[in-house]
Formats: structure tokens, sequence, C-alpha cells
């Protein structure tokens, strides 16, 4: 059975989704939810599907015997980024290598980067007046959004389209295609 890890900041829906996806899967389960933000929803939606937690500071996920050190504990094959906001640190990155993935809610490499998350990004694509947008699932490395493209989807962005309405049609791109992937890339990575 492989362990998976999800890091999330916020209010968890796209976590919640792949621990309920993976609870039907008898390959693969979410063991841990990790969270910079103490006050996160994602810790509470995770604790009523009985996944445990963990809370860290940016020191314990910077030192190598910290956040590193929990997911070892745990026995970790696999780490998400689902809607987690700090730079990820290098020391894990190598440990699990190929084997970290974050979602971005645009067509990367448009739209990534620093600061772009969450409604920065939907702001943006709508000032930017594309006809498309998306998500990208990609592998982490030690920048911003610029490991290898591993899958994204495309929606269209209409020109009476506000960033609410953009955010509703990537949260169901996201629902729809992040767990499935996850699972085609535990399956290819054996």
């Amino acid at each position: 059975m492989k362990k998976i890890a999800v890091f999330a900041s916020g209010s968890g829906s796209n976590t919640q989704n792949i621990i309920e996806f993976f609870q039907k899967d008898s390959n693969a389960n979410v063991v841990l939810v990790l969270s910079n933000n103490p006050n996160a929803l994602v810790l509470e939606r995770a604790k009523a599907l009985d996944v445990d937690t963990f809370i860290f500071n940016k020191t314990q996920l910077l030192e190598p015997k910290g956040v590193l050190n929990r997911l070892l504990e745990y026995k970790i094959d696999f780490i998400v980024l689902a809607g987690f906001l700090w730079k990820f640190p290098e020391h894990i990155i190598h440990k699990f290598e190929h084997k970290v993935v974050n979602i971005h809610p645009a067509l990367l490499p448009n739209f990534g980067g620093k600061g772009m998350y969450g409604m920065h990004v939907h702001n943006a694509v709508v000032e930017a007046k594309v006809k498309e947008t998306g998500i990208t699932i990609h592998h982490v490395n030690a920048n911003y959004d610029e490991g290898a493209i591993v899958f994204q989807a495309k929606c269209t962005v209409d020109n009476d389209d506000t960033p609410e309405d953009v955010a509703k049609k990537i949260h169901q791109l996201e629902m729809a295609h992040f767990p499935i992937v996850i699972k085609d890339l535990l399956t290819k990575n054996g």
C-alpha cells in the first residue's frame, strides 16, 4: 500500500477529494495531512476522515530533521501539494525525487511564480483577456511552478467571466482530474 502525504494551507477541498478518492483504492491511501496554518479548515476535514494531521512552522519545514522526519516516520511514498503556499524545501524534494507534485490553477508556464496562487491567478487571467485557462499538475523543483509538467486540462474563459467564474471552472477541473493523475503517477512509479 502506497502512503500519500498532502500539504495544504487553506480550506482543503482538493485534499478532501483526494482522501475520499483513495479511501476507495486498494493500492494507495492518504495517511498524513500537513499544514503550516494551524487554523486551516483542511485540518478539520482530514480529522473528520480519520487522517492524521501535523502542523508545522517555517523552521520545522526548513530544518532537515523537522518535517522530513515526520514524513519518514510515516514511511511516505508520495507527496502532494494541494494549495500549499510556501516554497517547498530542497532537502525534501531530493529525498522524494520525482515523488512530489503540485497543482497550479492556470496553464503553466503562464500565470505562475511567486505570489501567483488562488484568486491572484484568476484575476490575472481575466485581466489578460485570455480565451482559455486551466490546471497544471507538475513535479516540484527548487523554483515556484517550474517543475516538469505532468498534466494539463483546459477550460474556456468567456468574455463576461469574472475571476470568481474562472475559479469555479478551475475548481471543477481540479476535482475531476487531480486524484486520477496522482493514481496514474503512483502506478507508473511502481
